[in-house]
């Protein structure tokens, strides 16, 4: 039976709120949409005025879902739709911004778990705001060494002259991200994070890659410098994860990391966390 709900004025319908989602936790449509109307406040500064990819799972994450770029024409007018061209190909996407509480409970009722955010403001498709760096295990590493790459990437961040925030991606890693002007384009920016993670490569070249193919990595840990290029996307902070055990994408202090994994935070216990702590990504803009 469909409920209505009523989110920053405006009426929006939920559907078949007990659809589960995620089955062996139990998790159905109506916690996830809890959710995000629970971390909205602290979730919509980080997804405000950027094109979104949404991740949608009608079916729950046992059904694989799929990935959504352009908006629906059912969309309500007053959800933010922004054209962005593609590069390398003619035409546009027509991508949902999530500038407000109401959007981002109206697509998570569409089933849409992830939001995998671009790295640029629509009012400046070609310069980013953001600079990310992947940090991607093979399943042996231990935790320890993983954590202890954070850090000294971050400290390569900053040598670098960037702001490095750390964020659990509630997937395999961590995302190190810092705040840009917008002053440079993608292929500069892009060009820029390769060369800080091939500084790092050299160092430690046993223990680090930035290869590719996944059957060159061996045992290493792949700096993954992708996500700055043009039209790519970080997982948002505060989106939930299609993983057993409903994971968020999670903003971290540094001091924090000892005590956190990839997937410490989501569903469960992420009010709990909110409540005792701000966003340690707040003010992320003021850091450019």
């Amino acid at each position: 039976m469909a409920a209505q709900l009523e989110v920053g004025g405006r009426q929006i319908e939920l559907s078949n709120p007990d659809k589960v989602f995620y089955p062996e936790d139990g998790y159905r449509k109506r916690d996830v949409v809890d959710y995000f109307r629970s971390v909205a406040a602290v979730m919509i500064p980080h997804t405000r005025g950027k094109p979104l990819t949404l991740r949608r799972f009608p079916d729950g994450i046992e059904s694989g879902g799929f990935f959504q770029k352009e908006a629906s024409d059912h969309f309500p007018d007053w959800v933010r739709v922004a054209t962005v061209p593609q590069r390398g190909s003619p035409g546009v996407v027509h991508h949902a911004v999530v500038d407000d509480a109401a959007t981002l409970v109206y697509l998570a009722n569409l089933a849409c778990l992830e939001f995998h955010l671009g790295l640029s403001t629509v009012d400046d498709l070609e310069r980013p705001v953001l600079a990310v760096l992947d940090l991607d295990p093979p399943d042996e590493v231990e935790l320890a060494e993983l954590r202890a790459l954070v850090v000294r990437m971050c400290e390569r961040f900053r040598d670098a002259g960037l702001a490095p925030h750390v964020q659990a991606t509630g997937g395999r890693g961590f995302h190190i991200a810092a705040p840009l002007r917008a002053e440079r384009g993608f292929d500069e920016v892009r060009a820029a994070v390769r060369e800080l993670a091939e500084q790092a490569v050299r160092d430690e070249p046993e223990r680090l890659t930035v290869e590719q193919r996944k059957a060159k990595r061996g045992n290493r840990i792949f700096l993954d410098t992708n996500r700055n290029a043009y039209g790519q996307t970080m997982i948002a902070p505060y989106s939930l994860r299609a993983r057993p055990g409903a994971p968020a994408a999670t903003p971290l202090d540094l001091d924090e990391l000892t005590r956190v994994t990839p997937r410490s935070y989501g569903l469960a216990n992420m009010a709990r966390r909110l409540a005792q702590k701000d966003d340690p990504w707040a003010g992320l803009d003021g850091g450019r």
